[in-house]
């Protein structure tokens, strides 16, 4: 199912850009968003491009532009050399391994990485930069292996095969065609990059990658957010649950930012509801004891935890998304390659903003707290599917049918996709464990502390997909459930969620398959039309 783009038109300054307009803009494919330097920006770039000029021509050691790289950095060679190194520099780092990054991942790539860069700090001109959105917009994407980076210094392996792609090595993605760079180049009239000196490292010698990544990962946490959310208002309607536990009251005694908005989503989406129960309700129904020492209730009075702590749980997902986004706000806005050019003081400076250690943390801990979310709604639907749980719904969702008939006995519903749904859900549970904790020693003791953030915030987006899988397994059982109590008597949101998803996925009246349904469950969510049925209009 194609993503339905959000995307706007993006101006680079190196300051200006949100996670969420890159996540947009990468998912929304091409053609979908023009995206080009700002003019002050290019002026930066110049004036950056003309103190390297300046510094060049005193033949000071310049790292990675005079010098060797890494632990090669005592070996200084001639400026007329400084061509041919930076050619070299992407060319021995072409040793990535691993499935090719999808296209939404090479498109943020390469929005963040012309972002960094549109800083002025890096010493690169902007018609290499112009041409890197140029093959953005034209649809020439480069085949980016997934596996190769340390995470510092920067994404070095990744980001090689987005400068190789410039210049016209190896192979690319044109209009979906794997095909020859130098080709694709030449069938869209761009004409390959000769790499000025700095311009080799000033492309590959940052944390793009990762941050794209993470950028997408964080989308994908927003939309997965809601989706528990959802399921929950549906968990609730489908056991009768007792929404009392949403009261404002209870969330304004323990004022989390994302419990607080969590209960509110829920709240709303019940409204209206005839099969959600509260509090005052079962106290109407209730039987008095009259005088009994004991009394066995007819209902119970509060959920379990799965259904009664549900905006305790995904609060914890919105809260940490918060944070996490801010510090990908500041990296996806930051000059992260070495060395860095400072026009105003004409100085020339060393340092390390390559180091990924804010994407690893934040998604190291993001990851877990989405992951959370497919514990939750693998809860939830354990208690719907079982008869010992589900208030008086069939086992495992099956059609009642009287014992003459002769199906009667045969069919077993949704049995088979709670095991699918525990199953996705411990392998989502076991990618959490936190990555930036692995630090290697490597080149030569140079890199000796790593931050291994890439490999976080790959596993983060891999978390985000199987959770996905979790909720759209989990949606599918909700929507049979309603069915089954009477779609009538649902919320306004959950009916027309509910009619989305039977426009994809009909009512189980007999033993099928079902793999075909949660694709487009998926696909559901992905898009976020799952929201927009329910009245959200945006990726909140």
């Amino acid at each position: 199912m194609p993503h339905m783009s959000t995307a706007r038109p993006l101006e680079l300054d190196g300051t200006g850009l949100s996670p969420r307009a890159v996540a947009a803009a990468a998912r929304g494919g091409a053609g979908d968003t023009g995206v080009t330097l700002g003019a002050e920006a290019v002026e930066r770039m110049r004036a950056s491009v003309g103190l390297k000029k300046t510094l060049l021509a005193q033949e000071i050691p310049i790292y990675g532009v005079t010098t060797g790289f890494g632990d090669s950095c005592v070996r200084q060679i001639s400026p007329d050399k400084a061509h041919e190194l930076q050619r070299n520099l992407v060319l021995y780092h072409l040793n990535g391994v691993g499935p090719a990054a999808v296209p939404t991942v090479a498109r943020a790539t390469m929005i963040i990485r012309a972002n960094a860069l549109a800083k002025g700090v890096s010493a690169i001109r902007p018609e290499t930069v112009s041409t890197l959105l140029e093959c953005l917009s034209r649809d020439v994407l480069p085949l980016i292996p997934e596996r190769g980076s340390l995470g510092a210094s920067g994404d070095l392996v990744p980001l090689c095969y987005l400068a190789a792609a410039l210049i016209g090595e190896g192979e690319v993605l044109h209009h979906g065609t794997v095909r020859p760079a130098i080709d694709a180049l030449r069938d869209e009239g761009i004409a390959p990059v000769r790499l000025a000196p700095k311009e080799g490292i000033a492309l590959i010698n940052g944390t793009s990658f990762a941050a794209a990544y993470a950028v997408l990962a964080a989308w994908d946490a927003r939309e997965l957010a809601f989706v528990a959310e959802l399921a929950t208002a549906m968990t609730l309607e489908a056991l009768h649950g007792n929404a009392s536990a949403l009261h404002p009251f209870v969330h304004a005694v323990k004022p989390h930012d994302g419990q607080v908005r969590s209960a509110e989503v829920i709240r709303t989406l019940l409204a209206g509801s005839r099969l959600a129960t509260s509090f005052d309700d079962i106290l109407v129904r209730r039987e008095k004891p009259a005088g009994r020492s004991y009394l066995q209730l007819k209902e119970r009075i509060q959920d379990k935890y799965s259904v009664r702590c549900a905006p305790q749980i995904i609060g914890i997902a919105r809260d940490t998304l918060e944070w996490a986004e801010s510090w990908l706000d500041t990296e996806i806005n930051s000059a992260t390659d070495n060395p860095l050019f400072d026009v105003d003081e004409s100085g020339l400076h060393l340092g390390g903003n390559f180091y990924a250690g804010h994407v690893g943390q934040a998604m190291d801990s993001l990851k877990t707290a989405v992951a959370g979310l497919a514990n939750l709604m693998d809860r939830q639907l354990a208690l719907v599917v079982d008869e010992k749980f589900n208030e008086g719904l069939p086992p495992n969702l099956v059609v009642a049918r009287h014992a003459d008939d002769p199906q009667a006995g045969l069919h077993h519903g949704f049995k088979g996709m709670q095991i699918a749904a525990s199953a996705v859900t411990a392998e989502a549970l076991k990618q959490t464990g936190p990555v930036s904790v692995f630090s290697r020693s490597t080149e030569a003791h140079n890199q000796d502390v790593v931050s291994m953030g890439t490999i976080s915030a790959r596993d983060a987006r891999t978390v985000g997909g199987l959770v996905r899988e979790v909720a759209a397994i989990h949606l599918l059982a909700l929507a049979q459930a309603i069915d089954l109590r009477g779609v009538e008597k649902a919320s306004p949101a959950i009916q027309a969620v509910h009619g989305l998803i039977r426009e994809h996925s009909a009512f189980v009246t007999h033993d099928r398959r079902l793999d075909q349904d949660i694709e487009a469950v998926i696909g559901l969510i992905e898009t976020g039309a799952l929201r927009r049925a329910a009245g959200f209009a945006d990726n909140t």
